[in-house]
């Protein structure tokens, strides 16, 4: 067992030996630690120093094994000291030679040293010609571009040059000047901007109407556009509407650069057919001086100043164009142009709103409008009352709808223009009511107050096509034969469809409901009755030399205008598709108009009948102190008794469907006659002349009162 741990203690002793002999000495100290860390090193010692013994025999035996080599090797370097001196002593002498050849390196380098100079000289100078000729170059195209008005690039190259060339070159002389001159050529720019925009304005205002022109027949295109479509939906292509148009053109005036060159004011357009595209208001101006001198004041840091002139200026030029001419209501031209000057002024600024930012604003152009709106209809209220003429006052009418919906198009409010046509409907109904009251002169003097006559079917069907009028009897009857009325009867009633067209015509794109259009149509129309009409019919009833026959007539022809009425209710519920049954609904008062005609026209026939008796008794001639009767009654009341005869002879020649009517005023005109009649001869009795009376007197008086009673 002993035997055994020895030679597991000298196994270990050795492979720590062979650690330590192989391992770097930095790294030993693990394998020392091993020796100490066991019982035996005192035994590992003793085997250390053996090992050590052993390598220095080695050695030992190694030198003397070498050392003739050693000895050989000194005797080589000593031969070798001897030709390094050689070798040193040539190259001192190589030295020499060189230093000698290179004299001339030197000079040939100093000379080429002083060429590098130049050519550095050379180049800076280049560099800082480079810097300066872009400056030189842009100063030269600045003034060139003064010179040639072309102001908004001249103002961009200044700044090119004051911010971006002259700070690179600032410390040369020739800069200090063109700074120096910086300012004043901005302050050139600025007025001759200013200039080109003065130039604009002077122009836009010349041509407002121009422009106004254009934007209304767009508008009326438009409107014609739209008509045509609600007729016919399925036709939706073709033309642009009015938004698209204006949305192109404003796209053609904003691709339109500030910098263009072209001059200020209007560009020509010949006058269009009415079948031709017709082009944007905005086309025919050419808005690039505002844009010129609006970008130069902003890039001057004036854009406030440039804002205020321009809208002070606009200012001015609106109450120019608000200003009517004192003859304007003479023609329709006078108020076309006043419109078309109008609306080119807020075409304009219309169009600066949009393509400007700030310029103008809506708050300004709203102000401009209530301004306008408010003169506006100050004036048409004005001029208006002085147009007599019906058609003039439904074209201006259509003028004013016209210019309502262009500047109605462009954003404007309008509905104070369309309150305003409502009090011109009114004067619109005056000038009719004043026509149709010549017209119904005309109708009732040159009316021969005789039934109308018809020979053949065609005229019949003629005359029934233009009244309502239904006679079964009439129709069995053979041909010639006559209607009961006149002809005044179916012109009348005609005119009175003719004045209800002629209203309706006024309320057309007023925007009005189909109720109010009804209303105003049967208020219209009730005027016409109960004024017009009613006072003509009255002046031809009143008038000297009347005869019986056209009164009858009259009352003949009252009866059936008055039975027409309800065929007029029709009409008109027809045009405006509101049925009378409709809460509100204006009934017609022409069932009373005739009524009160026919009235008149019967107290008339007792009144003349009655001045016709007077007359007769002014030629009664009793000799009141006869003492004999004559044996006839007295002439005067022969005659007297034949006139009355022969006048209600005239009622028993009427036909069968008016002998009912007739025959009642004829009963009460025969009454009334009578009665007239005892009454004056009791008067001729009481009369403060008749004194005394004899008895022949009373006899022939008898004789005459019992011929009336016959």
């Amino acid at each position: 067992m002993a035997e055994l741990e020895s030679l597991e203690t000298a196994a270990e002793h050795e492979r720590i030996l062979r650690e330590i002999e192989s391992t770097d000495t930095a790294c030993i100290g693990p394998t020392l630690r091993s020796v100490y860390d066991g019982e035996e090193h005192g035994r590992f010692m003793e085997k250390l120093e053996a090992r050590i013994r052993n390598h220095d025999r080695e050695i030992e035996k190694m030198c003397n094994f070498h050392y003739q080599g050693f000895v050989d090797s000194i005797t080589e370097l000593l031969k070798v000291r001897g030709e390094a001196q050689k070798l040193k002593n040539q190259v001192t002498d190589t030295n020499r030679k060189l230093q000698n050849e290179g004299k001339e390196l030197i000079i040939a380098m100093e000379e080429l040293k002083q060429c590098r100079l130049q050519q550095r000289n050379i180049s800076a100078t280049v560099d800082k010609l480079t810097q300066c000729l872009p400056v030189l170059e842009m100063y030269s195209k600045l003034r060139e571009q003064m010179k040639s008005k072309r102001h908004y690039p001249a103002l961009k190259t200044l700044e090119h040059l004051e911010h971006t060339y002259l700070p690179q070159v600032s410390h040369y002389r020739f800069c200090k000047i063109m700074v120096d001159n910086i300012p004043k050529l901005r302050e050139e720019i600025k007025e001759v901007s200013m200039s080109d925009l003065k130039d604009f304005l002077e122009s836009i205002r010349k041509h407002s109407d121009k422009i106004g022109e254009t934007a209304m027949k767009q508008a009326q295109q438009q409107r014609n556009l739209d008509n045509i479509v609600s007729q016919h939906p399925r036709i939706s292509g073709g033309k642009k509407s009015k938004k698209e148009v204006c949305a192109s053109s404003d796209l053609e005036v904003k691709n339109t650069s500030p910098m263009s060159e072209q001059d200020s004011g209007i560009l020509d357009v010949e006058d269009e057919d009415e079948d031709e595209e017709v082009p944007g208001a905005q086309d025919l101006v050419d808005f690039s001086p505002v844009y010129r001198c609006l970008h130069i004041y902003s890039v001057l840091g004036a854009r406030e100043t440039f804002e205020n002139y321009y809208r002070k200026q606009r200012r001015k030029q609106a109450r120019l164009v608000l200003q009517p001419p004192s003859n304007m209501h003479e023609t329709l031209d006078g108020y076309r142009k006043y419109f078309n000057q109008i609306v080119g002024f807020f075409v304009v600024e219309d169009h600066i709103l949009h393509t400007t930012q700030g310029l103008v604003n809506r708050a300004y152009i709203d102000e401009l409008w209530e301004m306008a709106l408010s003169k506006t209809i100050a004036a048409l209220r004005t001029h208006s009352s002085y147009c007599s003429d019906p058609s003039l006052v439904l074209d201006l009418k259509n003028l004013i709808v016209l210019f309502a919906d262009t500047l109605q198009g462009y954003g404007f409010p309008v509905n104070q223009l369309f309150d305003m046509l409502l009090e011109i409907q009114d004067q619109y109904s005056e000038t009719l009511l004043k026509k149709w009251s010549g017209v119904f002169r005309n109708i009732l003097d040159s009316d021969n107050y005789s039934p109308i006559p018809v020979t053949n079917e065609d005229v019949y069907k003629k005359i029934v096509g233009q009244f309502p009028f239904q006679d079964a009897e009439l129709e069995k009857q053979p041909f010639p034969k006559k209607f009961p009325f006149s002809e005044f009867v179916p012109k009348v009633y005609n005119q009175i469809k003719e004045f209800i067209y002629a209203c309706l015509k006024f309320s057309e794109d007023l925007h009005l409901s189909s109720t109010e259009v009804d209303d105003m149509i049967r208020k219209s129309t009730n005027l016409l009755l109960t004024r017009t009409l009613s006072n003509c019919l009255q002046n031809v009833i009143k008038r000297k030399n009347v005869g019986l026959t056209e009164l009858v007539q009259i009352i003949i022809n009252t009866t059936h205008l008055e039975k027409s009425c309800k065929f007029l209710e029709e009409f008109i519920t027809n045009i405006t598709n509101v049925l009378p049954e409709t809460v509100h609904t204006t009934k017609l008062y022409g069932t009373t108009t005739f009524k009160d005609a026919r009235h008149a026209a019967e107290e008339e026939i007792y009144t003349n009948l009655n001045q016709k008796i007077d007359q007769f008794l002014q030629l009664a001639d009793y000799d009141w102190m006869a003492m004999e009767p004559s044996s006839k009654a007295s002439d005067y009341l022969v005659d007297l008794i034949g006139f009355l005869r022969s006048t209600f002879a005239v009622f028993t020649h009427l036909p069968v469907s008016h002998c009912h009517q007739i025959g009642k005023v004829a009963q009460t005109a025969c009454m009334s006659a009578c009665k007239h009649l005892s009454t004056s001869l009791m008067q001729l009795l009481l009369e403060a002349e008749v004194r005394q009376l004899t008895l022949g007197a009373l006899q022939q008086f008898n004789l005459d009162v019992e011929e009336c009673e016959r």
